[in-house]
């Protein structure tokens, strides 16, 4: 993921599980507004009396997976390097009984499976790793390097989870393999690449992924988080992760001595004032009612100390929800920055660059299908287990697919956190858990793994059809 919100409790009651076995709950939820969703219902049935077959081949396959799991964790691979992890989970899929297609979009993996009538689902994973040296002292900790686009070596490790997703993908696909003589419709499993880069999707999408294969009437995902512990969920109806652009931004001046900055056009002094003025972009030109970011998180400029030099660059991370606040953050960014070095006498307009490469959309969350997820959920956990949280500003690239069929689409957030350590954390001067991203980020596997796959098969088997 790239880059993560305070939890509330869900106000929803739901009978356990063990009462309602034997029983099925039928659950019609329209979906709130919003420009990326279907118009049609989410129907979720939620199929209590398969939860202790669910159960039992989950107790059947977990040790399987812990292996997979560890494989995946010390043999962690960079965005657009996902040669192994792809050929991993093309294996497992095929073994599992999944029409298997390799190389979409890269190094991207999609098996279908075709079980009579019904509804279409796309259930992601993604593979890549990050670039970060781990320190968490695993006996399967990474100890990969590998070359980063810049030709450098760098350590590489899963310190976003993506081998939980990968792992939890290969469960789920089992599971509903051997389920298969209770549903009807057709799974289409996604192995992603690149997602820490914010290209994975678009290079699957760009490579036919939607004409190739069956067309999904939900697309669905899981992320695990240390942000809550092991056998809870979370999630987060409608905007639930931000569009992420990038801008570089170059602050031509006129060089000069340091004595004599009346002689020269200082590009740093410019650069520090656009820096400032940027910031009531966010505060004066977007309604108060929408999230905003502006951040500049890098800043370049001068070789010595009394040398006025003849450039300043500025790169910058931009966040929002909707489109249109990104357009008021993207034009005030060049408005205020233009206008700020012409006011100091620069030469020529600064260049500013939005990297379109590296765009990343925002995940909407549709509030039907989430509403219908959440429900199964707490039939699942049990409703304290069940939290919502408030919209982030991270980025995710799996909003793409939804996005660009218009179909309800769902992400949420597994926990885990080791509920030992994440109770001490709370505690007064308690050390708090590693976030992903961080060298330190360690899930207690058994019970991420466990849970995510119990919870996303039984999603996915509330919105199939029942035979």
């Amino acid at each position: 993921m790239r880059d993560k919100g305070r939890t509330r409790r869900g106000s929803s009651s739901a009978a356990n599980v063990g009462v309602l076995a034997g029983a099925a709950a039928v659950l019609i939820i329209a979906p709130g507004a919003s420009s990326v969703r279907a118009e049609s219902p989410v129907k979720a049935v939620y199929r209590a009396e398969l939860s202790g077959a669910i159960e039992s081949f989950i107790g059947s396959r977990l040790e399987a997976w812990l292996e997979l799991y560890a494989d995946l964790h010390a043999n962690p691979e960079l965005s657009l390097q996902e040669f192994e992890s792809a050929r991993k989970m093309a294996e497992r899929l095929e073994g599992a009984g999944y029409t298997v297609t390799r190389g979409v979009g890269g190094t991207g993996v999609v098996g279908v499976l075709k079980n009579g009538e019904g509804p279409t689902l796309l259930i992601r994973g993604d593979m890549d790793a990050l670039p970060i040296v781990e320190e968490t002292g695993l006996p399967y900790a990474s100890k990969i390097t590998a070359k980063a686009p810049d030709g450098a070596v760098v350590g590489v490790m899963h310190a976003c989870g993506h081998d939980a997703h990968q792992t939890c993908l290969v469960g789920v696909a089992e599971a509903l393999v051997a389920l298969k003589d209770r549903w009807s419709g057709t799974l289409v499993l996604v192995a992603q690449p690149a997602e820490e880069i914010g290209k994975g999707a678009k290079m699957m999408i760009e490579d036919g992924l939607f004409e190739r294969f069956p067309r999904p009437d939900y697309c669905l995902a899981l992320h695990v988080t240390g942000s809550i512990p092991v056998g809870t969920v979370s999630y987060t109806s409608g905007w639930a992760l931000a569009n992420v652009d990038s801008v570089d931004i170059t602050i031509h001046g006129r060089g000069g001595h340091g004595s004599r900055p009346h002689e020269a056009a200082d590009p740093v002094v410019a650069a520090s004032q656009t820096i400032v003025a940027l910031q009531t972009v966010v505060s004066r030109r977007l309604d108060p009612t929408q999230p905003g970011v502006i951040t500049v998180g890098s800043i370049h400029a001068g070789t010595k100390h009394n040398i006025i030099p003849g450039e300043a660059k500025l790169q910058l991370t931009v966040r929002s929800f909707t489109d249109e606040a990104r357009r008021t953050l993207l034009d005030g960014i060049r408005e205020v920055t233009t206008h700020t070095c012409r006011a100091h006498g620069c030469p020529r307009d600064p260049e500013i660059s939005v990297i379109e490469d590296e765009f990343t959309p925002a995940l909407y969350n549709d509030p039907g299908l989430t509403t219908a997820a959440a429900e199964v959920f707490r039939q699942v956990l049990g409703s304290e287990r069940v939290l919502e949280i408030t919209g982030q500003m991270g980025g995710e690239d799996f909003g793409r697919y939804s996005r660009h069929l218009k179909v309800p689409g769902l992400m949420f957030w597994l926990g885990s956190a080791d509920p030992k350590a994440f109770a001490a954390s709370k505690a007064p001067g308690g050390e708090p858990i590693p976030s992903t991203h961080s060298s330190r980020f360690a899930p207690e596997p058994r019970g991420t793994i466990q849970v995510g796959v119990r919870c996303m098969t039984s999603l996915a088997l509330s919105l199939l059809s029942v035979r």
